[in-house]
């Protein structure tokens, strides 16, 4: 089950994300659902297209049912497989 506590590994697809905070001006207060990962970045199905974000320049924040969950895109930064991998 995915908790604000263990978010970092699991699957993040599927999942509605929004930029807290980021290097990048740009991509804060950028929101969607997340549609492709890679070990650095995440894609984001927003509303006027997909666009992708470096994982180590922004914080994120998830909505996993009525909860928010909100992490550091470093603890994020490996390949989904691998990130999944480390909770067992």
């Amino acid at each position: 089950m995915r908790t604000p506590q263990n978010l970092h590994q699991h699957e993040l697809l599927g999942l509605e994300c929004k930029v807290a905070k980021s290097v990048c001006k740009a991509y804060v207060g950028l929101s969607g659902m997340v549609v492709d990962e890679t070990k650095n970045t995440l894609v984001l199905q927003t509303e006027s297209g997909e666009k992708t974000l470096p994982k180590r320049e922004c914080r994120f924040t998830f909505l996993l049912g009525r909860r928010k969950a909100a992490i550091d895109g470093a603890r994020l930064a490996f390949r989904s497989e691998d990130r999944t991998k480390k909770s067992k």
